[in-house]
């Protein structure tokens, strides 16, 4: 079974209500942060967590 990670906003970190498998494509995708309620347009192409290598 794949493990699903949230996506955090760019700009605030905060948690959205996206969630993507490590081997997700994503091109342009519009992520909405319901925190800072602003749209930012992303890419996700290797989901990679950097927090679970640093802990």
């Amino acid at each position: 079974m794949l493990k699903k990670y949230w996506i955090k906003c760019p700009i605030c970190n905060g948690k959205t209500r996206v969630q993507v498998f490590h081997n997700t494509v994503l091109k342009d995708f519009p992520l909405f942060c319901p925190k800072c309620k602003l749209t930012h347009i992303i890419d996700v192409e290797k989901f990679f967590r950097l927090e679970s290598m640093m802990g």
